[in-house]
C-alpha cells in the first residue's frame, strides 16, 4: 500500500490534489539486526524510534519546509530523476544548509527512465551522474558563499589587529587564507548518502547493498573494499570475473574500443538486473523470463500475485521482495543521519 494510501496527507484537499500541502509527523519504530563481529555469527538487534516529518515539495509551501527543517536533525531530500533539480530543490537544500541539517539524497522515479524514456542502463547511469553533479553544484555554491563571508570577516579582524599593533597607516603584509576540506558536504553514492529508487513501485537501494552481495564473488575480502568502487570508472575484468580494473587498466589490457563500450560496476551489477526485471514484467511481458527473474532473485511470490493480470502489481511484489523501500530508507537514515544527541549536543 506504500505510495497509495497517502497516510500523512490527512486533509481532503491533499488527497484530491495528490500533493502534500501541510507538514505532518509520524513516529516509526524500526529494529535493525546486524551480525556481531565475534567468531560466532550472532545477529544483534538494535531498536530505533524515528520521528518523521513529511513536508511539502511544492514551492508554494516553502514555509512548511522551513519549519520542519528547524525541528529536524537530518533530512531525506527527494529529487525526481526526470524533472531534475528544480527551484524547490534548491530551496530545500538551502534551508537544510542554513539550519545545519545533514541531508541524504533520494533519486526517485527511476522507473520512468526505464518505462517512459526507454533509456539503456548506461544512458541512465550518465543521466544520474549528471543529476548528482547538479545537486552537488548547488551545495558547492552554498559552501563557497559561506567561505567568502567567513574569510571576509577574518580579514577585517586581522586588519584591525594589525592596525592596533602597527598603526593605522601601516600596510598589511601578512594574510593567508585557511584551506578547508569540503569533500564531506557532497552527495556521493560510494559514501552511502545517495539512495536510488521508485517510491510508487516500492523499492530503493544504496550501492552498499550490492557491494555486500558481490564482494565475495569478485574475490574481495569485505564489502567495504568494493563499495568505493561501485560508483565511477571501475570495471569487472571480463576474463577472470574476479578482478576490478580502472579505465586505464582496462584500456591497456583490452584496447580503446572495448574500453569505450565497457559497463562500469554500477551499471553491470545494479542497473542491468533492474532493467531485466522491468523489461520482463512491464515493457515486454514474458512468462518464462519472469519465472527466471523470480528464481534468480530468490523472491517469494504468491500464486495469486504471479497469476495477476495487473503487471504493475506483480512488479511491485517482486521489487518489494528484492529491494524493499522501507528497509533501504530506514537503514540509510540510521547510518547516515545524526541522532538527536549528536545533532543537538548540550
Amino acid at each position: 500500500l506504500a505510495g497509495k494510501v497517502r497516510y500523512l496527507d490527512s486533509r481532503e484537499d491533499e488527497q484530491e490534489r495528490g500533493i502534500t500541502m501541510e507538514s505532518s509527523g509520524i513516529s516509526l519504530y524500526y529494529r535493525l539486526a546486524r551480525e556481531s563481529k565475534g567468531s560466532d555469527t550472532v545477529a544483534e538487534s538494535t531498536e530505533y524510534l524515528i520521528n518523521l516529518i513529511d513536508s511539502p515539495g511544492h514551492v508554494d509551501f516553502a514555509s512548511e519546509v522551513a519549519s520542519a527543517a528547524r525541528l529536524s536533525d537530518g533530512a531525506l531530500v527527494l529529487v525526481d530523476v526526470v524533472e531534475g533539480v528544480c527551484t524547490q530543490t534548491v530551496s530545500v537544500l538551502r534551508q537544510a544548509w542554513v539550519e545545519n541539517v545533514h541531508p541524504v539524497l533520494f533519486l526517485n522515479k527511476i522507473d520512468r527512465l526505464i518505462v517512459e524514456w526507454r533509456m539503456t542502463p548506461s544512458e541512465a547511469y550518465v543521466h544520474m551522474q549528471q543529476l548528482i553533479e547538479q545537486v552537488n553544484a548547488v551545495l558547492a555554491g552554498f559552501w563557497e558563499g559561506d567561505r567568502l563571508a567567513e574569510d571576509s570577516r577574518k580579514l577585517e579582524e586581522a586588519k584591525e589587529r594589525w592596525r592596533e599593533a602597527h598603526g593605522d597607516d601601516a600596510p598589511m603584509t601578512e594574510w593567508y587564507l585557511e584551506e578547508k576540506d569540503d569533500s564531506q558536504i557532497y552527495f556521493s553514492p560510494e559514501q552511502g548518502n545517495v539512495l536510488f529508487g521508485s517510491a510508487i513501485d516500492g523499492w530503493a537501494f544504496r550501492v552498499n547493498h550490492f557491494a555486500a552481495i558481490f564482494a565475495e564473488k569478485l574475490g574481495l575480502p569485505s564489502p567495504a573494499k568494493l563499495q568505493p568502487l561501485m560508483w565511477g570508472e571501475y570495471f569487472i575484468d571480463p576474463k577472470t570475473k574476479r578482478r576490478v580494473l580502472t579505465r586505464k587498466q582496462y584500456t591497456k589490457l583490452y584496447g580503446t574500443g572495448k574500453a569505450a563500450t565497457a559497463m562500469p560496476l554500477f551499471v553491470q551489477l545494479c542497473l542491468v538486473p533492474l532493467w531485466q526485471v522491468y523489461e520482463s514484467i512491464v515493457v515486454e511481458y514474458d512468462h518464462e523470463k519472469i519465472d527466471k527473474v523470480i528464481s534468480a532473485l530468490g523472491v517469494k511470490v504468491l500464486p495469486r500475485d504471479r497469476k495477476s493480470k495487473d503487471h504493475r502489481a506483480l512488479l511491485t511484489v517482486v521489487m518489494q521482495g528484492w529491494l524493499p523501500l522501507a528497509q533501504a530508507c530506514m537503514v540509510a537514515i540510521i547510518e547516515q543521519l545524526p541522532s538527536p544527541t549528536a545533532a543537538q549536543p548540550l
